[in-house]
């Protein structure tokens, strides 16, 4: 693996934030649809494109694992979002300030799941039976999403709980800002409190999600990279999906099956092995299914908008 293969990830990376931070964002607005719009399709594209790189420095399996992993990825972000939406109404945070919780939850995300990757690779590297380990946490991960609801419980959140009570916090909100002085002294505002809820809720994201990119590949390039993609175009998916989110009714049960599977075939690979066509295949076909019958049969009272 060479060195230069990060370096143009890392400046496409880079490069995109500090354009949508800097140019695009610099002050707080409500996002228009065409706006978002036009950010997720530039994400999504960009996370696609990467895939002809990889063809070009690791070849056609390797773009093919990367490929699979960016969709079970992107996948499980589109139905995180659902939690997303609950904290900001929880904490009351305006639309307009949405954008800068997102951000700034994402560079954190970027960070806390390059050490979960890599920690797991060397687990896995080191110690054989960590695979049958993460088949389990998928297969119980899968049954917990088959089953539960999306229901947010910031209160019962131990990180936010701690701040709110060990942190000195003033009552209303300043505009985008996480902190502010008052009499000379600093004071976290309430955004700051949701940007520790969002950040803290990747975290067990990430030990749901990681595991089924694991599942496809232990390559650490094609690992990383496909997450940190996914999870770049999720600050503007969240606002062109937040009014259609409710739509999409069969995506849970799908990535559930979706988590099953791969956690069966991290559990079986000793004995038998899976290409990876195939689970790019089954993927696909598991997500599109879902999507086209979420669409054609859609929810008529609203059940999931009123949880």
């Amino acid at each position: 693996m060479h060195w230069w293969w990060w370096t143009v990830f890392g400046a496409l990376v880079v490069g995109s934030l500090a354009l949508d931070l800097l140019v695009f964002h610099r002050h707080a607005h409500r996002e228009s649809m065409r706006e978002a719009a036009f950010w997720s399709v530039f994400w999504v594209g960009l996370g696609l494109l990467f895939t002809l790189f990889v063809v070009l420095v690791e070849g056609r399996d390797a773009a093919l694992a990367y490929l699979t992993a960016f969709l079970i990825e992107k996948s499980l972000s589109v139905d995180n979002l659902f939690v997303f939406v609950g904290l900001f109404a929880y904490f009351g945070v305006k639309p307009e300030y949405q954008h800068r919780v997102l951000f700034w939850g994402i560079l954190g995300a970027i960070v806390i799941r390059g050490l979960f990757i890599f920690v797991g690779i060397s687990l896995i590297t080191h110690f054989h039976w960590v695979n049958y380990l993460l088949g389990a946490i998928l297969l119980a991960t899968g049954a917990k999403l088959a089953v539960e609801s999306e229901e947010v419980h910031p209160e019962k959140n131990i990180i936010v709980r701690w701040a709110s009570k060990a942190l000195p916090f003033v009552k209303e909100f300043h505009g985008e800002r996480f902190a502010v002085r008052v009499a000379g002294r600093l004071r976290f505002t309430p955004l700051f409190l949701a940007l520790l809820a969002v950040e803290t809720t990747d975290v067990m994201f990430a030990v749901d999600s990681i595991p089924a990119v694991l599942a496809i590949s232990s390559d650490p390039f094609v690992v990383y990279t496909s997450n940190i993609f996914a999870i770049l175009g999720l600050r503007a998916l969240y606002f062109v999906l937040v009014g259609a989110l409710t739509t999409l009714r069969f995506l849970r049960p799908a990535l559930a099956l979706i988590l099953v599977l791969v956690g069966v075939k991290m559990m079986v690979a000793d004995f038998y092995h899976v290409p990876t066509w195939v689970s790019l295949a089954v993927v696909g076909t598991l997500l599109g299914g879902a999507t086209a019958l979420s669409l054609a049969l859609p929810e008529k009272h609203g059940r999931r908008a009123a949880r």
